[in-house]
């Protein structure tokens, strides 16, 4: 479904696994002069090979879907490619351990799904400008990162404490992270410095409250 670009109008690609979703940032795209839905998936595959037909500008990609692939690993089969779309990810979460991977994974904007509409609109158009957009609180997050590189948790360090949240053991979870019982040890003792703890449960507490992983102890 190749065809030649119109420069006049900005082609979204909408990928979220709830129809209702779709239908609402739908609506919201075609009240604006200039930006178009070409399509709507349900699942990341879908929009990866719905990405890949020319004609998209800006997918706007939910981060986790009912099975198979992901948000971030569509993301990141999208803007591999050459002349890639930009991708805006709009999520209910809004953990490091969510929002670094979508980002490293070529994402140009991150959203949460509580965002103004007028904000998903800005994010659309900057995201095809090759501008990013990022939800506030994400954005303050990652500029404490920047600001204070010693005291933030490591991708590493993060993923171990989603473990810890869930309840496993060091043995369980190097078992799950390919690592040595003690080599989680090693993580778990930097990650009660950095956060100024001393046991499982205040650790998890911390970085529960500091967005690190989500309520319940998923990552994000």
């Amino acid at each position: 479904m190749t065809g030649v670009r119109d420069e006049r109008r900005i082609r979204v690609l909408v990928a979220d696994d709830h129809p209702v979703v779709r239908a609402g940032f739908r609506a919201v795209m075609e009240m604006e002069p200039g930006l178009e839905v070409v399509a709507e998936v349900a699942t990341a595959e879908e929009a990866v090979v719905r990405a890949a037909d020319g004609d998209v500008d800006v997918v706007l990609m939910d981060l986790r879907f009912r099975g198979g692939m992901t948000g971030a690993q569509a993301t990141a089969a999208i803007t591999a490619r050459p002349g890639a779309p930009r991708v805006v990810i709009v999520t209910t979460y809004g953990t490091d351990a969510d929002t670094l991977p979508a980002l490293d994974a070529g994402a140009t904007s991150y959203l949460l799904k509580d965002a103004s509409a007028d904000l998903l609109v800005e994010a659309v158009r900057t995201a095809a400008a090759g501008r990013p957009t990022l939800a506030p609180e994400i954005a303050d997050r990652l500029l404490h990162r920047v600001r204070n590189p010693a005291s933030v948790l490591t991708r590493r360090e993060i993923e171990v404490m989603a473990l810890v949240a869930e309840g496993l053991s060091n043995q369980a979870i190097g078992a799950r992270l390919h690592l040595t019982a003690g080599t989680v040890k090693s993580h778990l003792a930097r990650i009660y410095v950095k956060l100024g703890v001393d046991s499982r449960t205040a650790a998890i507490a911390t970085a529960t409250d500091l967005g690190l992983i989500s309520r319940g102890g998923r990552p994000g």
